[in-house]
């Protein structure tokens, strides 16, 4: 790897993402050697110490972290400017980063992904699923999903889902046990399955609605975890109640596995949108996906109204 300070800038970037040499190597296609080489020079010309290494990891330091959240998206789109230019004419490249709900996987993306594939397929399209809040430019994401509630209202966001409910639900287990619940507050005398909110570490309230009166419950439990997955499995196994988009959990409740407590109470959430920054220039990779997106709400509009 010939030294130039730009191919440094970039080296020094794929590491301080990667927070490993090794694996900033193999994403670049040099050796860890020639890598580590082009980021000690740009140290020696910027006379800073950039990462700090010992054997088993590697940190930023202050002006490490500095320089990424400075130079990091400008070599982004300088890197993207040259994909576009080796793109035939109208043909869409680059990379969509994007942090989503595990319930969108089967609500949402395991139905968009592959049109999306299929009409771009020199696109990259890298999927995190987190069911915490994320901050998207924090992360260094191109968009995310979330419930409406969850977005920043100076986001731009995109409806992908229809209108759902939020239902408190459990096993016959669970129930035969422990009894069910009348009213809101007498989920303080249940267990319930618990997520914390990000990043105040603080337990998630369940809000629950009757008419124009709000509950918000601080519901506690044996059991707290961020990941969705693990809450409805547990709720499934009698452990404790669970607080769900309906749609989730639509097949436990067909086969009985689960069952809906508090009818009266539950809340309607207008669904699942996309949402992105407002930035000057959003990239053609994003708009792209953006456009699959609508198309893909506009089908499944039609498909219900026929």
């Amino acid at each position: 790897m010939a030294f130039t300070p730009l191919n440094a800038l970039n080296a020094f970037i794929v590491v301080a993402r990667r927070l490993s040499y090794a694996a900033a190597a193999r994403d670049l296609g040099v050796s860890t050697s020639a890598l580590s080489q082009s980021v000690r020079q740009l140290e020696e010309r910027l006379e800073v110490t950039l990462l700090t290494r010992t054997s088993r990891s590697v940190a930023l330091t202050d002006a490490g972290h500095r320089l990424l959240d400075n130079a990091g998206p400008a070599v982004d789109q300088a890197l993207e400017s040259l994909k576009t230019v080796r793109a035939k004419r109208g043909e869409v490249t680059g990379r969509v980063r994007l942090t989503v709900p595990s319930a969108s996987v089967s609500l949402v993306l395991a139905d968009l992904l592959p049109r999306f594939i299929a009409r771009y397929p020199k696109v990259e399209l890298e999927v995190h699923v987190d069911d915490r809040l994320v901050n998207t430019v924090a992360g260094e994401f191109d968009a995310g999903m979330r419930l409406i509630e969850a977005i920043d209202r100076d986001m731009i966001h995109v409806r992908l889902s229809g209108p759902t409910r939020l239902v408190v639900v459990g096993a016959p287990s669970y129930f035969e046990r422990k009894g069910v619940p009348q009213k809101p507050q007498d989920l303080l005398h249940h267990d319930c399955i618990c997520v914390r909110r990000a990043p105040s570490g603080e337990p998630w309230a369940w809000e629950l609605e009757r008419g124009k009166k709000t509950f918000r419950v601080p519901v506690r439990g044996p059991v707290t975890t961020n990941d969705a997955e693990l809450m409805r499995a547990m709720a499934v196994a009698g452990v404790g109640l669970f607080y769900s988009l309906e749609s989730r959990v639509e097949s436990d409740l067909t086969s009985g596995r689960l069952r809906v407590v508090l009818e009266p109470y539950t809340p309607q959430v207008p669904g699942l949108y996309l949402y992105f920054p407002k930035r000057s220039q959003v990239s053609p990779a994003l708009k792209a996906f953006v456009e699959i997106a609508r198309d893909k709400v506009k089908a499944d509009r039609v498909g219900v109204a026929t």
